[in-house]
């Protein structure tokens, strides 16, 4: 086994406190985050300070984890960084820093396994260190946009509008007719469609990402911002390229029915 002390060699641990960030303000996905280059919003949320206690002291230094999304209990590296200057702030940015430049090679790459107990994101290095197993350093930067199997695809918009650019999910999505689902996470109201035209299915999601409703008259009606923040893409079914179009429309109409996506959904026929 291999520890992260074991790669980084900190001293004097009782200076040093690690920030495992699950999640940001509005539940954004810190990894996700990551995979778009936000990182100034990355920073930001290492270096908050909470409505009534601070998170770190002048001088310390600070290591910024971000989970890894659908994995047990995995944390990918993004940051660690020394305190130069306590700005006095709560519930907000609270501190001014430096890079460690000299671990600037294992952000984004070094992968720990570590099982929180705790409430608190905020740890006191030497109650966790010894706990962290280096189970991966990346050979390049973290990028789990591997297409991962239809029946396992769930997607916001943001990241598929990332996703849709990578050749494994291109590949997946332009070889298979199919009926998907959308789904606005902010009322549960769904949206059954179908794709067979060109392109397939890559080709309909590719309209999504355009503007939002692929021409829907009822999606049309909702703001972009809002389908850019509150819709996601799954796909119900699957079909080859050689399947008549007609056996599509009935199984997308069948899925309608069951989903009751015309009563209480964004579906109007």
């Amino acid at each position: 086994m291999i520890l992260l002390n074991d790669i980084l060699n900190l001293q004097n641990l009782d200076n040093v406190k690690v920030r495992f960030n699950l999640m940001f303000a509005d539940n954004w996905n810190p990894i996700e985050i990551f995979k778009n280059q936000d990182f100034d919003i990355l920073l930001d949320g290492q270096y908050w300070n909470y409505k009534k206690n601070k998170s770190y002291k002048n001088g310390q230094t600070t290591i910024g984890f971000i989970k890894i999304t659908g994995s047990d209990d995995l944390w990918l590296l993004f940051h660690i960084g020394r305190i130069t200057k306590d700005l006095d702030i709560l519930n907000g940015v609270g501190y001014e820093y430096e890079i460690l430049s000299e671990y600037e090679k294992y952000f984004g790459r070094l992968i720990v396994k570590f099982k929180n107990k705790a409430q608190t994101m905020i740890r006191l290095a030497n109650s966790v260190i010894y706990d962290c197993e280096v189970v991966q350093i990346l050979p390049d930067t973290f990028d789990n946009d591997i297409f991962p199997g239809y029946d396992k695809v769930n997607a916001s918009w943001s990241e598929l509008s990332r996703m849709i650019e990578n050749d494994t999910w291109r590949t997946a999505l332009k070889n298979q007719k199919g009926v998907y689902l959308i789904t606005d996470s902010s009322n549960g109201k769904m949206y059954i469609g179908s794709a067979y035209g060109e392109d397939m299915i890559l080709g309909r999601w590719k309209s999504y990402i355009k503007n939002g409703n692929g021409g829907n008259v009822e999606l049309k009606k909702i703001s972009f911002d809002h389908i850019k923040q509150n819709f996601r893409y799954s796909i119900l079914e699957i079909f080859k390229s050689t399947m008549d179009d007609q056996t599509i429309i009935e199984r997308e109409s069948w899925w309608k029915k069951l989903l009751l996506t015309r009563e209480f959904g964004y579906n109007m026929n």
